[in-house]
């Protein structure tokens, strides 16, 4: 197994009505891809803006190959943000080659320009990107100095699903070259296909953590039902079946299969339009922090 490349050390960060951070621990491994997934207000990006270098901790610290942050996680460290505003009136091969003059090495911007796929694009001036585009763009300038750790914080926000897609082959692309990625994000399918690892915030803490196949086997059963929640009838609400309302459907879970099926069909439960499936990241996302909207 890999060492650690970085360590967050019972991590806090306060402000003056609200604890944002609150005694988060963990280590992440070198070449993998660690997710850090939650509801708004988590803590996530308070944590990952402590771990690059942005924000102080109240306490705790975070270690970089054994060492405190310093000089030399700068150096080894990509940052895709949020959001990030580019100088207008530049192409794209004029942006790339302004951020890579920033750093002493890194990767050529003939290189850059071909590991994000962005050859078409090169002449383009960056106003008139797509959102897609400008994204491969910002993820080739987080690659300039060629990083060991890169972060990603919510990469996809607002794109389209071909564009998020695509995105996703980039990044794994990434993966393949041992690069180590720190990844938040909202989507639960892009946790469970690119992380090796996650870690669940809620209210400042890490209330999960593990490999997603993994998790989903700790706090779930076998299987999930989904019925139209118009055919279910009020008398079956009743049932002893673990059951509980999402959105226009009911959703069961179980690890008994067929005994459910004999107590919906004993009940007079319509099962025309049942659905069986396994559980996944957005279940136990779900699960874990509750269904309510959050500010």
């Amino acid at each position: 197994m890999s060492e650690p490349i970085l360590e967050v050390r019972a991590l806090m960060k306060s402000y003056a009505t609200v604890t944002a951070v609150d005694g988060v621990s963990f280590t992440v491994n070198g070449g993998m891809c660690f997710g850090l997934l939650g509801p708004n207000g988590a803590g996530k990006t308070t944590t990952i803006e402590i771990m690059e270098g942005i924000l102080s901790a109240t306490s705790g610290e975070v270690r970089y190959r054994g060492e405190p942050l310093g000089r030399r996680s700068r150096e080894d460290s990509g940052i895709l943000f949020q959001k990030t505003a580019l100088q207008d009136f530049l192409t794209v091969r004029q942006s790339l080659t302004l951020f890579r003059h920033l750093y002493a090495r890194g990767h050529s911007v003939d290189a850059l320009i071909q590991l994000c796929a962005l050859e078409k694009l090169q002449n383009r001036d960056t106003r008139k990107l797509s959102g897609g585009q400008q994204q491969r763009l910002l993820l080739a300038i987080a690659l300039a100095n060629d990083p060991a750790v890169l972060f990603l914080d919510e990469p996809t926000t607002g794109l389209d699903p071909q564009a998020r897609r695509n995105f996703w082959e980039l990044v794994q692309s990434i993966k393949a070259s041992r690069k180590t990625i720190i990844l938040t994000t909202h989507y639960m399918e892009e946790a469970e296909l690119l992380c090796d690892e996650i870690a669940i915030m809620d209210r400042g803490r890490i209330i999960a953590q593990g490999g997603p196949r993994q998790l989903l086997r700790e706090h779930f059963a076998e299987v999930l039902l989904e019925l139209p929640k118009q055919e279910f009838p009020a008398s079956a609400r009743a049932l002893p079946l673990r059951l509980f309302e999402a959105g226009d459907r009911i959703e069961i879970t179980t690890d008994d299969l067929d005994g459910t099926l004999r107590t919906l069909m004993d009940a007079h439960v319509p099962l025309t339009n049942l659905r069986i499936r396994p559980p996944n990241l957005e279940d136990l996302f779900l699960e874990l922090t509750g269904k309510e909207l959050r500010a």
